[in-house]
């Protein structure tokens, strides 16, 4: 019955603020509407992250809470990656390892939305 996850909508308030740190500070590449200098007037951006896309919908409240979910990206090197985050003045948790293998580093995007990065070390197979 399911295909696989295709899309993941973070509801946005200021749509220009996220398309830009989601752009400029995460990397990803902008697929819809691509090439826009300013994104105050979209209501739907979808950002390039594999085979899933996340879109950024306009129009969200900003309310967030403990069950509020969580977009996780892979990265290959988890302390570069958090490093990065850091030098371009993302507040990033400490690297964590929730289960043997997985390292893991949390953060918020610029409207508090959670994300996680996430390495998995190869396993010796």
């Amino acid at each position: 019955m399911i295909n696989g996850l295709i899309e993941v909508i973070v509801y946005v308030r200021d749509m220009d603020k996220q398309v830009r740190f989601y752009r400029d500070v995460l990397g990803l590449a902008v697929r819809s509407p691509a090439d826009l200098h300013d994104y105050s007037n979209e209501y739907w951006v979808e950002l390039e992250t594999g085979a899933c896309t996340v879109a950024l919908h306009g129009g969200g409240s900003g309310k967030h809470d403990a069950d509020t979910p969580k977009i996780v990206f892979a990265v290959t090197d988890i302390h570069a990656a958090r490093g990065v985050l850091i030098g371009r003045g993302v507040a990033a948790s400490e690297v964590r390892s929730p289960a043997p293998g997985i390292k893991v580093v949390d953060a918020a995007d610029a409207e508090g939305n959670p994300f996680s990065l996430e390495a998995h070390e190869p396993t010796g197979h």
